[in-house]
């Protein structure tokens, strides 16, 4: 056996059984620095050896960078090293034969299986590089010797700390650490957040080191606690989370089979099972509490559920929503300890020259930053937690807590106890908080941030770091409550008016801002019990009004809003509201316009809060309509049907005498239009149908117009043909194959037999290339309508990881409305390419019509909503038949 062979063989079989160790049930978040350990000092040896035999000159030699550098190598990173040359060497390519002894040993590391990250240097050019490059420096700061020279390594090391200097340093890597953050959407509680980048992942632990170490404050984190900058409980805290995030990571290298630090949605459900988590034992990490406990010190395997919790009374949860609820709360404390250090590393750097300014008796001005005036504070007057967030919001000149006020709060979440929470003066200081009319959404973040929110509303701790795999919401709870918070607020700020203009008109007349606040607190405050949670959380918020001495008309608006905070937008996007019945059971649900109005800002609010990709135009313009027509309810308008046609009518033939229309020109097309057909379409596109199509009545032909959407996105096409069984199956066909997703459809046949459907289309390309996809539309629907051929067969997208992670279980449920003359159905499943062309097909076969389509995107879920009839709905077996084959499209 060769000698690079055997360092092969012997590095080989030395990781398998380090990485057996790590995959194994045995292995521990407290045994974790070890086992890396290990890894490193196998890899130093294969080093060594594979140096010795490049026969390198003896001033040069080898050194460990990065994260190499401080002993621990995980299973697939990256060996970070540098070649220290000597400094005769300025450049290697006037030293051909060195040149290949440097090129043969970093191959013959890649032959070992080293994944080597090289570079190859003299002292002067680590120097002058690190001088530039603040990322060399750091890598340069945790280096150490493998083998070679020693006395050109000590050189090296003295010449670096000379050029380092801590106060520059340190503002380069906080500036870094907050365009990382902003890369990471600057939450930690990102779907799939990567372990080691995202906030309060291992980056930031390793932020806390390099500045400390620059500023010669310390190099462990016992010696941070030695020299003032950490308790020791801190520290104990600092060393459960990196063992549990050097665990999970070590774990998720294993799983993967390569470097890969992001906790995906294919991984995060084998990376719980080695955990040994299960639906049915994950209850006892389900609850949130441990981590802000003394309990945080378990590793993730040993995690017990607190005495108290309710977590035998929730259902079963994914192994992956119980790992990321644990991993969010760990992330959730890295991010608390590293501000804490960070902010006393800093005042180490910069002390403050001048005194605080007093606040009052217990809080101080420090230079912007809230201060307690002693340390036990908190302990002594536990009145000061909550007047400490009061204190933020009605302070302009406070932009922040002091290390020292952090830690106070760190250190004093024993406090908040059932006592504390049921005391007067907190209950009063609280409302006083919810009431302000600025700073609540930094207040109530940043309570949340120190844990103070979920200790003082216990019913708001159960729902932090609890992830929602539904396809829909982005955001665990608590966060999307506090998305959701943070838009009621804009409402009711005038920089923010262009966003929502309606929501802010309205919003400008609404007296008590704060029962929005209380709502929006409250809306999800019961996911994850089991059962409704606006039922659930409607006696929450009960509780609270009661105990808070809210007034009695206050509370019950606030009940109502909690309780029916998905009403609104089922109604708009489900139902048909050109029906006066269903405008009026709306408002009679209701009741007043002042409920209305605020069940419309928080219904906004709510759905702008699940995820950037939820919310468009379309929704926007639903629930405005929804709002209007209610509105005219409520105010005294009985809903006359003809009343309404006669007054779009006029509206209409306004628009058309704007654009130079002949007289009564519009006349042979409405004589073949009936009541519902005014209902079901708004003046303004009853006035462009009319420009289009009333010298083509009764004409056999295909007549095809495309327009931007009315309501700010996506595309309206009008089709308008001699109706035919398959003509809403072609034109869905069409879509699918073109790249378009159908948003709305509204099916009308004409009395002279002509179907005049109108759909709400968009692509991603669309807004881009309006003018071409238009003619496009135009041109090519048109064609495929007369030409009549066999349908497409049905387009194969790819689907989505969150889906195949997370899939929808398909539901079909087909039932006659309430007036027995039609048939709603409805159906649920994971969106895909074509899914409505599949829907359609199925229909198409057993001769169904499609009256109104209501298309409702979901993040990756579809709820699609279908008024239809036709002779076969009247048979029980042809019932199941559609549903059983409906299942089966859905489920290919």
């Amino acid at each position: 056996m060769t000698e690079l062979a055997f360092f092969r063989e012997q590095y080989r079989l030395g990781k398998e059984a380090v990485l057996a160790s790590l995959a194994g049930s045995g292995a521990s978040a407290r045994g974790i620095h070890g086992l890396l350990q290990k890894l490193g000092r196998l890899t130093d040896t294969a080093l060594q050896g594979l140096w010795q035999a490049g026969d390198f000159p003896p001033e040069a030699c080898l050194i460990a960078a990065g994260g190499f550098g401080r002993g621990e190598l995980f299973p697939h990173s990256d060996v970070d090293v540098l070649l220290l040359l000597p400094d005769a060497v300025f450049d290697i390519e006037d030293h051909p034969l060195l040149k290949a002894k440097v090129e043969t040993f970093i191959s013959n590391c890649w032959d070992c299986g080293l994944h080597i990250g090289s570079s190859v240097r003299t002292a002067a050019q680590c120097v002058e590089e690190a001088a530039k490059d603040v990322t060399v420096q750091t890598s340069l700061l945790e280096m150490r010797l493998i083998t070679g020279c020693k006395a050109g390594y000590a050189r090296l090391q003295k010449q670096l700390d000379a050029v380092l200097d801590p106060k520059a340093f340190f503002v380069a890597k906080t500036l870094e650490m907050r365009q990382r953050y902003n890369k990471f959407e600057n939450t930690p509680y990102a779907l799939e957040p990567n372990c080691k980048e995202s906030p309060g992942g291992l980056r930031d632990l390793q932020v806390m080191l390099w500045v400390a170490r620059a500023a010669g404050l310390g190099k462990s984190w016992d010696e941070l606690a030695r020299n003032g900058l950490a308790t020791a409980f801190e520290v104990r805290q600092i060393k459960a989370n990196e063992a549990l995030l050097s665990l999970i990571r070590a774990r998720l290298h294993i799983i993967a089979g390569r470097r890969e630090d992001r906790l995906v949605f294919d991984l995060q459900t084998a990376v719980a099972e080695s955990f040994g988590y299960s639906a049915q034992i994950d209850h006892r990490i389900e609850q949130p509490h441990a981590l802000d406990t003394m309990q945080a010190a378990l590793p993730l395997d040993h995690a017990m559920s607190p005495r108290g919790s309710r977590s035998a009374k929730r259902p079963p949860t994914r192994p992956s929503e119980a790992l990321m609820r644990r991993y969010y709360w760990t992330a959730k404390a890295v991010t608390q300890l590293n501000q804490i250090l960070l902010l006393n590393i800093e005042e180490k750097l910069n002390p403050c020259d001048y005194p605080p300014r007093p606040l009052n008796e217990r809080f101080f001005d420090k230079a912007g930053m809230l201060e307690v005036a002693s340390d036990d504070l908190y302990l002594r007057h536990p009145h000061a937690i909550l007047e400490t967030f009061l204190l933020f919001e009605t302070n302009v000149g406070i932009k922040g807590l002091s290390a020292r006020t952090l830690r106070a709060l760190y250190n004093a979440r024993g406090v908040m106890d059932a006592k504390f929470r049921s005391d007067p003066v907190n209950r009063a200081t609280f409302l006083r908080i919810l009431q302000q009319p600025q700073g609540i959404t930094h207040a109530m973040r940043l309570m949340n941030q120190t844990s103070v929110l979920g200790r003082y509303l216990w019913a708001f701790r159960n729902i932090v770091g609890q992830m929602q795999h539904d396809l829909f919401h982005v955001y665990t709870v608590d966060q999307h409550i506090l998305m959701v918070l943070r838009n009621v607020r804009r409402f009711f700020m005038a920089e923010h008016s262009h966003e929502y203009p309606m929501c802010s008109q309205l919003a400008a007349g609404w007296d008590k801002p704060w029962i929005l606040i209380i709502a929006a607190l409250f809306h999800d405050i019961a996911k994850g019990r089991g059962g409704d949670h606006s039922e659930l959380g409607r006696k929450e918020v009960r509780l609270f009004c009661r105990q808070h001495g809210i007034a009695a008309s206050d509370a019950e608006l606030i009940e109502f809003l909690v309780g029916e905070h998905l009403s609104m937008s089922q109604v708009a996007q489900k139902q048909d509201l050109s029906d006066p019945s269903v405008i009026a059971a709306f408002a009679q649900r209701v009741g007043n316009e002042r409920y209305l109005t605020a069940l419309y800002l928080l219904t906004v609010a709510d759905i702008r809060g699940t995820s950037p990709k939820v919310w468009n135009a379309w929704k926007g313009k639903l629930l405005e309509d929804l709002y209007r027509y209610t509105l005219r309810v409520l105010g005294g308008r009985a809903p006359d049907a003809a009343a309404e046609v006669e007054s779009r009518k006029r509206e209409a033939l306004t628009l058309l005498a704007l654009h130079a229309q002949p007289f009564e020109s519009h006349k042979a097309l409405w004589d073949t239009l009936d009541i519902s057909y005014f209902m079901r379409h708004e003046a303004a596109d009853i006035a462009w149908h009319a420009r289009h199509l009333s010298r083509h009545v009764g004409k056999a032909t295909v007549i095809v117009r495309a327009r931007r959407s009315s309501v700010g996105e996506g595309m309206q096409v009008l089709v308008y043909t001699p109706d035919a069984p398959d003509l809403f199956v072609r034109i869905c066909g069409y879509f699918d194959q073109a790249g378009f997703s159908i948003l709305d459809a509204k099916i009308h046949t004409a009395k002279n037999g002509y179907a005049l459907d109108t759909f709400q289309v968009t692509s991603p390309s669309l807004e881009e290339h309006y003018r071409e996809r238009g003619a496009m539309v135009e041109a090519d629907l048109n064609r495929t309508l007369e030409e009549r051929g066999a349908l497409p067969a049905p387009g194969k997208g790819r689907v989505s990881r969150r889906v195949k992670s997370f899939p929808v279980i398909p539901r079909v449920d087909l039932r006659p409305d309430e007036k027995a003359q039609r048939w709603l159905l409805s159906v649920s499943a994971s969106d895909r390419v074509g899914l409505l062309y599949l829907i359609a097909r199925v229909l198409a076969k057993h001769h169904i019509n499609v009256k109104l389509a209501k298309v409702t995107t979901l993040g990756e879920r579809v709820e699609d909503t279908f008024l239809i009839d036709g002779p076969e709905l009247q048979h029980n077996k042809a019932q199941i038949a559609i549903e059983t084959e409906l299942l089966q499209a859905l489920n290919e």
